[in-house]
């Protein structure tokens, strides 16, 4: 397996930042995986999946390990549902399409996210009302350590709002190698409850939506808000949507009364954080080749040049003046490295 000296990273990440890669090995197996640890026990190590959450302020000064496993297949089934299985080197929305395409639901709202499946439990990725943690069975991962193969199933992931065991507890200790999923094979729960998604059918006269309908609507909405990182450089949403005490909310919604916000529990409320970010007047605002994409407050862009550090720098004047603005503080959804 060849190991290259002074990579550039511009190609491994959807924002198109310039950083360099120390060395860098790509793997194509689980086999690839174990040896490149094995021999590289004393270097840094730096595993870099579909590149689409992080945002590169610097060169890697590590060994870069490409995770490129490929390969998905059924591995169980009986009338009602379907286990499926994706190493960690798919790519997420080839992945999906190819589960509508076998008439198996679950992961049709998710369609058109960018990235590959072994990256998906660690955010516990999720679009119009689901997440992972709805058809996640499990998860093999390496031990970085050791090179043992470990299982994760549900419970032991710690699954929460784009959280996981592998942001906390477990962070840098594993590799994930492959996923399972839990699909519905008749009987699909199709779910429309999100406005966008149901303005999309009906404007297509769509009544009894398919699984293929719903993931074409998901598809088309993202494709009218969010710019495509081949064309334009960026990692999809940067920010979460806060969640607040509705004890906290309340004071704030008392000050600004137009103010949007969902229910998510007795005690607590969601913000939209793109909402937020346009009312502060950043919308399509440009700095530099660093902005905010004319269509979508929570996507930061990349429009040709911009360093790391400038789109950081955009990234943290949006947290500040949120803050000054409305009292509510903004977390990063991307890794910031």
């Amino acid at each position: 397996m060849e190991v290259q000296l002074n990579i550039s990273l511009k190609k491994y990440n959807t924002f198109g930042i310039e950083a360099k890669a120390k060395q860098f090995a790509a793997v194509h197996s689980a086999d690839d995986l174990k040896v490149i640890l094995e021999e590289n026990k004393a270097q840094k190590k730096f595993i870099l999946g579909g590149g689409s959450n992080m945002l590169l302020t610097k060169d890697i000064d590590a060994l870069v390990i490409h995770i490129d496993l490929k390969g998905k297949k059924i591995i169980a089934e009986n009338e009602d549902f379907v286990w499926v299985e994706s190493q960690a080197g798919e790519n997420w929305h080839e992945f999906v399409l190819w589960t509508i395409d076998l008439n198996f639901g679950g992961l049709e709202n998710m369609s058109l996210i960018p990235g590959n499946v072994g990256t998906t439990p660690v955010q516990n990725i999720g679009a119009y009302g689901t997440e992972i943690k709805d058809t996640f069975v499990s998860c093999e991962a390496m031990t970085i350590e050791n090179q043992e193969i470990k299982t994760f199933l549900k419970e032991d992931c710690h699954f929460g709002y784009r959280e996981s065991v592998f942001k906390n507890e477990a962070k840098n200790q594993f590799v994930i190698t492959s996923v399972v999923f839990k699909l519905t094979k008749r009987n699909h729960k199709i779910n429309t409850s999100y406005g966008d998604i149901t303005a999309e059918l009906a404007k297509n006269d769509i009544t009894n939506p398919t699984l293929k309908d719903v993931s074409n609507a998901v598809i088309a909405i993202r494709q009218s808000k969010l710019p495509d990182p081949k064309e334009l450089g960026n990692s999809g949403s940067f920010f979460k949507n806060p969640i607040l005490l509705k004890s906290d909310f309340e004071k704030i919604h008392h000050q600004f009364p137009e103010m949007k916000y969902f229910d998510i529990s007795d005690t607590e409320v969601k913000v939209p954080a793109g909402w937020l970010i346009e009312q502060a007047g950043f919308k399509g605002k440009r700095f530099g080749d660093a902005g905010i994409h004319k269509n979508q407050a929570l996507v930061l862009v990349n429009y040709g040049n911009a360093t790391g550090q400038e789109i950081l720098n955009v990234s943290k004047n949006i947290q500040d003046t949120i803050f000054k603005t409305f009292g509510i503080h903004i977390e990063a959804e991307v890794n910031v490295i």
